[in-house]
Parts: C-alpha cells; sequence; structure tokens
C-alpha cells in the first residue's frame, strides 16, 4: 500500500485541516521514533505538496505488525485515525456526534 495514494483516496471528500502520519514500526519505543510527518493547521499549498511527498512511502497494510500511524482532522468535526486488527489496517472515519438538546443550556 502506498500511505501518499491512501491519504488522497480517504480525504477526497472532506477539507483536511490539518495531520499527523509516522510510518515507525517501532511507533511504542520513543527513542526509536523517527520524526512524525506533519501537516499544520493553516498549511500552504506548498506545505500540503511537501506533506504529500514526505508520506509517498509504500507500507505492508496486511496481516503483522502496525506499520502506518496517524490522525488526520477535517473540518465539520469529522477526524480519521487508525484502526488495526491482528496487523492488518485502515482508517476510521468519526463525525463528532450533534449534541443532544437536554445538554444545551437553555
Amino acid at each position: 500500500m502506498n500511505a501518499k495514494e491512501e491519504f488522497i483516496r480517504v480525504t477526497k471528500d472532506f477539507k483536511v485541516v490539518c495531520a499527523e502520519i509516522d510510518n515507525n514500526k517501532s511507533w511504542y519505543d520513543a527513542d526509536e521514533r523517527t520524526p512524525l510527518h506533519i501537516l499544520k493547521v493553516g498549511y500552504s499549498p506548498e506545505e500540503y505538496s511537501k506533506f504529500l511527498e514526505a508520506i509517498d512511502f509504500k507500507y505492508d497494510s496486511g496481516f503483522g505488525g502496525q506499520e502506518l500511524f496517524g490522525t488526520i482532522w477535517c473540518e465539520n468535526g469529522i477526524w480519521l485515525d487508525r484502526g488495526e486488527y491482528d496487523g492488518s489496517e485502515w482508517w476510521d472515519t468519526h463525525v463528532y456526534p450533534e449534541i443532544p438538546l437536554q445538554l444545551k443550556q437553555q
């Protein structure tokens, strides 16, 4: 799987606000972590292009250990984060739920 192609595919219907992607297999060992690939809030077109270049790599999204980590924040209360089971990986999409009326101030 190519991380850049996957990022473009999973975000095609959303306006990306910011993102952080890490492809280090040693995610839990802070001393061995490579720097995150970061796309900051208010990014320019040039920064977006550089971010896409940085995540233009292949990884194994099949069974085994998780290889890609991260979160993508989008407009309208939507965010995506990595799901994983037994080494199989994917992006989960979440939507901030509507606040129930009984929780709103009168």
